[in-house]
């Protein structure tokens, strides 16, 4: 590692789970690339709902199926940064080199939390794609676990691993001008992003978000909006081609009833389904778990970088308040991401 690294550094930390205020503001030793990783100097960090689950201890999951969460522990799996060193075999293979501009969704899902939220993070070289030169670090680390999200549903998996969910594989629907689609909780992290891909496909996109969103999505393309705080989407459209529901959970099933014959609904938080009421609809019923994939966030930067999408910012704080991130997370009702800022 070259010598001009700081050997310590500021990091956000939990020692117990809890609620936000489990999050302390740390000194800690600069972590060192392992065999194909890079060390990336941290100038901003996207905070996303893995974030808190594992601030929680993730108490609504089976023992099973929580990944190893050793304490104490650094959050954060989303960054833009700037590449501080690289180890031995990364030089020629992925390209990237001291000083170069990059931002990636890290080690996930293999690792819940990849130590995002600190000055420094080393992750795999694969993990990260080159930062947009005329994106700033913010949206560029906001758009990483939320683009990659939208793109492996709606566009590519781009992956062969079972969703821990459910055996099916998910297999995006090809998206046209013949196809509509409703998104679900539009204004969210990947709700806005989802809406904007949809469209660059050429689908007619109906958004489902509160009022005080619609002026918002419109602007990002959405043809149709229904505000749930006054009419129940369910009540109110049939026939669509596709549901992205970005809340999903158990009440997604409800969904079933917009959807055409031949249609599809994808919750991105799985909730309960019936396979034989799937069938007797002709509808089928699928997920993902979105996994960290450089080359697809290069293309998704590059959709950025050209203006055919755009990332909201909901707030941003400094690296040192992400009590209050976490505090804001928890209101609910965010237009697009919260950002950490680190430099």
């Amino acid at each position: 590692m070259p010598t001009q690294t700081a050997q310590t550094m500021k990091a956000i930390r939990l020692h117990e789970f809890g609620g936000p205020q489990v999050l302390r503001h740390e000194e800690v030793p600069v972590p060192g690339p392992g065999p194909g990783e890079v060390l990336v100097r941290v100038h901003a960090v996207g905070v996303n709902p893995p974030d808190w689950y594992a601030r929680e201890g993730m108490p609504d999951v089976p023992a099973e199926l929580k990944p190893p969460m050793n304490l104490p522990l650094i959050p954060g799996t989303d960054v833009s940064g700037v590449v501080e060193a690289v180890a031995a075999d990364v030089a020629d293979g992925e390209g990237f080199a001291a000083g170069d501009e990059v931002f990636g969704l890290l080690r996930f899902p293999t690792a819940l939390q990849a130590g995002a939220y600190a000055e420094y993070v080393t992750a795999p070289a694969s993990d990260f794609a080159p930062k947009p030169a005329g994106v700033d670090h913010a949206h560029a680390a906001a758009l990483a676990m939320s683009g990659l999200t939208a793109w492996q549903f709606l566009i590519e998996l781009g992956h062969d691993h079972p969703s821990p969910f459910q055996a099916a594989q998910h297999r995006p629907m090809a998206l046209d001008s013949e196809k509509t689609v409703l998104v679900n909780g539009a204004a969210g992290g990947v709700g806005h992003l989802a809406l904007q891909l949809a469209k660059w496909k050429g689908a007619r996109v109906i958004a489902v978000a509160s009022g005080a969103h619609e002026t918002v999505l419109r602007e990002l393309g959405a043809d149709e909006f229904i505000d749930y705080t006054k009419k129940r989407p369910e009540d109110v459209v049939r026939d669509v081609d596709l549901v992205l529901d970005t809340v999903g959970g158990p009440d997604s099933r409800r969904f079933l009833r917009t959807l055409k014959r031949g249609g599809s609904l994808y919750p991105v938080y799985f909730g309960e389904f019936d396979d034989e009421e799937n069938a007797k609809l002709g509808v089928t019923v699928t997920a993902a778990q979105v996994r960290s994939n450089g080359a697809q966030l290069a293309e998704i930067g590059r959709l950025l970088a050209d203006g055919t999408i755009r990332v909201a910012i909901d707030s941003t704080f400094p690296l040192e308040d992400a009590r209050a991130a976490h505090e804001r997370a928890a209101q609910g009702h965010l237009q697009g991401k919260i950002v950490l800022t680190a430099a």
